[in-house]
C-alpha cells in the first residue's frame, strides 16, 4: 500500500495502514475502523494543545531571556528572579500534601528496588537482550570486566584462565557474605550447598571445610530449590531481590569451585524501559513502523532476533519463566524477564506518518500513544509482562504540570478509543526540564491517579539548564556542570519531593544513567549512592552494568533509606535555580580550545551515526577514546554549551567552523574501522552529518529547549532520500 490512504479524514501511509490493521489489531476487540476514528478525534483534540503549550514554552523563554538581559544571572537577585517566575506563570501555585492514588501496579514498581535498563526497541536484538536482562551471571560480570582488573597473571585471554577464576570467586563469596551471611565462617570456605529433607520440608545445610554444617544467619532467606538433570539451583532472596546459587559438579566451572558452584544468577534488571524516543532514530513511516514491530513482538511474546555468533546462527526470544519448589514444597514461578516499560516521544514533534485533514504532519506523541498502547493490549491477554494488566508508559521533556495533564487526558482519550478501563495508562514523569524540576509536586499532583514514576535525567536536565539560563552568561566548563550546587538540589528535590507526595512503597523514584559501559569497576565504586539516597531505581547502559549494578541493592535497603530520608528538608527554589555565570577571563586560550574540541568531538561521533546510519544510541569514542554512552541527551549538553559560549563571545563561528573541520579528521580515524562509515573531512559541505552537527552547535540558542531533535530529523531525512 504506497502512498496515502484516507482513514477517518485522516490521511495515513499505507506501510502503517497494513502494519495496525493486519499486524497489531488482529487479536484485539478493537476494530480498524474505530481505531482510526479514535486517533482523528486525538488528533483533532489534542493537536491544538498540544501546539498552544509549546507556544507557552517559547513565550517563557522570550521573558526568561530578558529578565537575564536585565539583571544577569540569578546569583544577583535570587527572590526577584522567583517572584518574576511567578509572575510570569513560569512556576505554578503548589497543591497542598497529597498522595498519590496510582492503583494495580506491579510489584517491581511497589516493591523490588533495582537497576533500570534503557534499550532502542528499534534494535530487535538488543530490545531483547534487555528483556532478558532480569537475571545476570555474576560470575561473568566479575570475569568479563574491569571490576577484577586486567592484571598479569589474571587477565583475560582467548581461554579460560583459572587464576582469573579463583579471583572470581573469591569475589563472588565476599558478595555472599554480605547478603548470605553464615552461621559461622566464609562462603569460601564452603565445600557443599545440601538440600536436607525434614519433616518440615527442605532444609539448607552448609558444609565447609572445618568439616562441620552451618545455617544462613538468616535460614529465612533459603526461598526455593529446582533440579535440572547434574545441576541444583538454590534460590535465596534478600531485599526483596533473588540470587540463584547454580550448584553442578560436572559443569566445567563448577568442577573448579570448591562447592561445585558452576554460577551464580542475581536478580538485576527489575525493569527495562523499550524506547521509542531519544535512543532511536525514527524520522519516518518506515522507521515508526519498525520500532512499534518491536514493541508488537515484546507484547505478543513472539519478538526473535537472528545472529551470526562464534560462526553460528542464533536465534534469541524472550526469556522463559523460571521454576522452583519452595522450602513447604509448594511450586512456584519468578518471572524471568524485566517488567517492560515503553517510552513514548515528548510533545515537540511531528510525524508525517499521518496527516491530519489539512495536510500537516500530527503529533508524534498522539501517534505512539495510540500505536504503543494497542500493541501492548495483547499483553493483558496473557499477563507475560504486567500481572495486573498495566500499561506503563515513561513520557519524556514535558515542561510543567500543564503538560502532564496533556498527556494524562491523552492517555485517557485512547483508553477510551481502545475499551481500556479507566487508568489503565500508567505515566512515568522523566524530571528533566527545569519548569518540571520547579513544579513537580504540581506535576504529580496531574498524574497522580496515573503516575508510577519520576526519574532524575541530569543530562537532558543539564542542557535544559543551560538553554533556560542562556543569556545569563557563560557556563562553566562541561566537567564541572555535573558538581555544581544546582545538580545536587535537583537531585535531592526529586527524592524528596516523591517522598512526600507517597512514593515510597507505591511507586519508582529513579536516577540517571552510568554512561560509561565499559569502566564497570568505576561505577561499582559510585553507584551505590543512587540507593543510598532512597531510589527504588537508576539507568544502566548494558545487562552487564544492570547485573553488577544489583549488588548495590543488596548492600542497601532502599526503603529503609527513604524512612531515613523522609523528614530531611527539601532544597529550596533559590537552590535549584543557582547555577552561576562563568567569568571568562578565568579560562586561558588553551581552556577554551580544549573544551570546545572535546564538545565539537563528542558532537561529531554522536551525530554522523545518527544521520548517516540512523544509530540513535551507540558506545562512541571521546576525544581520548574513551567509550561512553551517547544519545540525544548527551549531545543536546554539548551542543547547548558551545551555543552558550558562542553566545557570550567566548568563541567565535569563525573557530566553531574550524574547530567542527578538525575534529571531523579525528571521527573519521576513530570510525574508520566501519565499512559502513562515510567520512566527513575530506567533503564536509558535502556530508549531512557533519552540517547537521554544525547547525546543532551555530543555531542551537533558537533551538527550541534546545532540543537536537529538529536538526537531526530534517537532516537525516535528507540523508535517506540521497541514498
Amino acid at each position: 500500500m504506497a502512498g496515502y490512504h484516507e482513514r477517518a479524514g485522516l490521511q495515513v501511509d499505507g506501510e502503517l495502514i497494513d502494519f495496525i490493521e493486519n499486524e497489531a489489531l488482529p487479536g484485539l476487540p478493537v476494530t480498524a475502523e474505530s481505531f482510526w476514528a479514535g486517533l482523528a478525534r486525538l488528533v483533532a483534540e489534542f493537536g491544538p494543545r498540544n501546539r498552544a503549550l509549546l507556544l507557552k514554552r517559547n513565550d517563557l523563554q522570550a521573558k526568561i531571556d530578558e529578565w537575564h538581559r536585565a539583571h544577569g544571572s540569578v546569583a544577583a537577585d535570587p527572590d526577584a528572579y522567583e517572584t518574576y517566575l511567578c509572575e510570569i506563570g513560569y512556576l505554578a501555585p503548589e497543591p497542598e500534601d497529597f498522595e498519590i492514588e496510582t492503583a494495580d501496579l506491579d510489584p517491581e514498581i511497589t516493591n523490588q528496588c533495582g537497576p533500570q535498563l534503557v534499550v532502542p526497541v528499534s534494535n530487535a536484538r538488543y530490545a531483547l537482550n534487555a528483556a532478558n536482562a532480569r537475571w545476570g551471571s555474576l560470575y561473568d560480570a566479575y570475569y568479563g570486566t574491569d571490576v577484577i582488573p586486567h592484571e598479569d597473571g589474571i587477565a583475560p585471554g582467548k581461554d579460560y584462565n583459572p587464576a582469573r577464576g579463583a579471583v572470581v570467586f573469591a569475589a563472588v563469596a565476599e558478595f555472599l557474605d554480605k547478603a548470605f551471611p553464615l552461621a559461622e565462617g566464609s562462603h569460601k570456605s564452603v565445600t557443599d550447598y545440601v538440600l536436607d529433607r525434614t519433616a518440615e520440608g527442605v532444609w539448607l545445610d552448609i558444609r565447609t571445610k572445618s568439616g562441620g554444617t552451618t545455617p544462613l544467619v538468616h535460614p529465612a532467606a533459603f526461598a526455593g530449590y529446582a533440579h535440572d538433570g547434574p545441576r541444583t539451583a538454590i534460590l535465596l532472596t534478600h531485599n526483596n531481590l533473588h540470587v540463584e546459587l547454580s550448584v553442578d559438579r560436572e559443569h566445567p566451572i563448577g568442577k573448579t569451585h570448591p562447592a561445585g558452584l558452576a554460577d551464580i544468577f542475581v536478580e538485576a534488571a527489575i525493569t527495562t524501559i523499550q524506547d521509542c524516543e531519544d535512543s532511536v532514530a525514527a524520522v519516518d513511516a518506515a522507521d515508526k513502523i519498525a520500532v512499534y514491530r518491536n514493541w508488537l513482538g515484546l507484547m505478543t511474546d513472539q519478538l526473535e532476533a537472528s545472529f551470526q555468533k562464534g560462526g553460528e546462527r542464533v536465534i534469541r526470544r524472550l526469556a522463559p519463566d523460571r521454576y522452583y519448589t519452595s522450602p513447604d514444597g509448594v511450586e512456584f514461578t519468578l518471572k524471568g524477564r524485566a517488567l517492560q516499560l515503553v517510552r513514548n516521544v515528548g510533545h515537540l514533534m511531528t510525524t508525517d506518518a499521518v496527516l491530519d485533514p489539512e495536510g500537516a504532519p500530527i503529533g508524534e506523541g498522539l501517534l505512539d500513544a495510540a500505536v504503543t498502547i494497542a500493541c501492548a493490549m495483547h499483553d493483558r491477554l496473557t499477563g507475560a509482562n504486567s500481572a495486573t494488566g498495566a500499561i506503563y508508559i515513561v513520557k519524556p521533556k514535558m515542561h510543567g504540570h500543564e503538560e502532564v495533564e496533556l498527556a494524562c487526558d491523552v492517555f485517557g482519550a485512547v483508553e477510551n478509543m481502545l475499551g481500556l478501563p479507566r487508568h489503565t495508562v500508567k505515566i512515568g514523569i522523566m524530571d528533566e526540564e527545569r519548569r518540571t524540576s520547579a513544579n513537580l509536586k504540581a506535576c504529580i499532583h496531574a498524574a497522580r491517579h496515573r503516575v508510577f514514576f519520576i526519574n532524575t535525567g541530569f543530562l537532558d536536565r543539564t542542557g535544559d539548564e543551560i538553554h533556560t539560563a542562556m543569556a545569563a552568561g557563560p557556563v562553566c566548563r562541561k566537567p564541572e556542570l555535573k558538581g555544581q550546587d544546582w545538580m545536587a538540589a535537583y537531585e535531592d528535590r526529586n527524592v524528596m519531593i516523591g517522598l512526600s507526595c507517597g512514593f515510597a512503597g507505591k511507586a519508582q523514584i529513579g536516577k540517571g544513567m552510568w554512561t560509561m559501559p565499559d569502566r564497570m569497576a568505576e561505577m561499582v565504586g559510585t553507584k551505590g549512592v543512587h540507593p543510598e539516597q532512597g531510589a527504588n531505581c537508576a539507568w544502566v547502559p548494558s545487562p552487564t552494568a544492570a547485573t553488577l549494578h544489583a549488588l548495590h541493592y543488596h548492600q542497601t535497603d532502599v526503603f529503609e533509606a527513604q524512612r531515613r530520608r523522609h523528614n530531611e528538608a527539601t532544597p529550596s527554589l533559590a537552590a535549584l535555580f543557582s547555577m552561576p555565570a562563568l567569568d571568562p577571563k578565568t579560562l586561558g586560550e588553551a581552556d577554551i580550545a580544549r573544551e570546545l574540541d572535546n564538545n565539537a568531538q563528542s558532537i561529531l561521533g554522536y551525530v554522523v551515526r545518527w544521520v548517516d546510519q540512523g544509530i540513535g544510541c551507540s558506545k562512541v569514542p571521546d576525544i581520548n577514546d574513551v567509550a561512553l554512552m551517547e544519545d540525544r541527551a548527551t549531545c543536546r549538553i554539548s551542543s547547548q554549551h558551545i551555543a552558550n559560549w558562542l553566545a557570550h563571545s567566548v568563541v567565535t563561528e569563525a573557530q566553531i567552523v574550524e574547530t567542527f573541520k578538525r575534529m571531523a579528521e579525528v571521527v573519521d580515524r576513530q570510525n574508520e574501522a566501519d565499512p559502513a562509515y562515510r567520512p566527513m573531512g575530506p567533503d564536509p559541505d558535502g556530508s549531512f552529518a557533519f552540517q547537521a552537527a554544525l547547525r546543532l552547535a551555530l543555531e542551537g540558542a533558537a533551538q527550541p529547549s534546545g532540543y537536537t531533535e529538529p536538526i537531526l530529523h530534517q537532516m537525516r531525512a535528507q540523508a535517506k532520500s540521497a541514498s
